[in-house]
């Protein structure tokens, strides 16, 4: 494997909401020696469908054996690669800082509207930030934050969706496999 060719990619797959179905895909990585860099998982509009955002460094011919051993899985639906000028990414960073003067608190709170943070949680000697957005912004967050000291970080991992008119059941499956359960003629 060239280590230059390695990258980043998102994959997004569409699975059955059902117990096993995550132990399933992780398996499927682990079994490959792929290391997830990151995972989020959620329930879709449909209660009785997932929607699993991946994201793996590998190369171009492991990301796409990568997909076709997804597609290969009974409960999964839909395995698409969001390309990151097709795509939004984001991810949901909360950060538990020491701000135990009123001088601190004040800066806390300046970083905390620079990068349009959410103030969650208030103590005497605590500050909770929440953050939305991209990696490049929580890093830069937290490298700030550092100084105050950070008690606790706790990150979500990537969601990702195609931008505009874009959806996962464009291109890759038929439409009657999202049916699933019900009768179609």
């Amino acid at each position: 494997m060239n280590n230059n060719s390695i990258t980043r990619h998102t994959l997004s797959v569409l699975v059955e909401n059902a117990a096993g179905v995550l132990s399933q895909v992780s398996r499927l990585f682990s079994r490959k020696g792929y290391n997830i860099e990151s995972l989020a998982v959620g329930a879709t509009y449909d209660p009785t469908v997932s929607r699993i955002t991946i994201e793996v460094l590998c190369d171009e011919a492991m990301i796409c054996q990568i997909m076709n051993q997804l597609r290969k899985l009974f409960p999964v639906y839909s395995v698409q690669e969001l390309l990151p000028e097709r795509s939004i990414r984001r991810e949901l960073v909360m950060f538990k800082v020491r701000a135990e003067t009123a001088e601190a608190r004040n800066e806390i709170i300046q970083i905390a509207n620079i990068f349009r943070a959410s103030i969650i949680d208030v103590s005497l000697k605590t500050l909770t930030l929440a953050s939305i957005g991209n990696e490049v912004k929580d890093d830069a967050m937290q490298k700030l934050l550092e100084s105050f000291g950070i008690l606790e970080m706790v990150r979500t991992g990537i969601v990702a969706l195609e931008r505009g008119a874009y959806t996962l059941e464009d291109d890759t499956k038929e439409k009657a496999e999202f049916n699933l359960g019900k009768n179609v003629l």
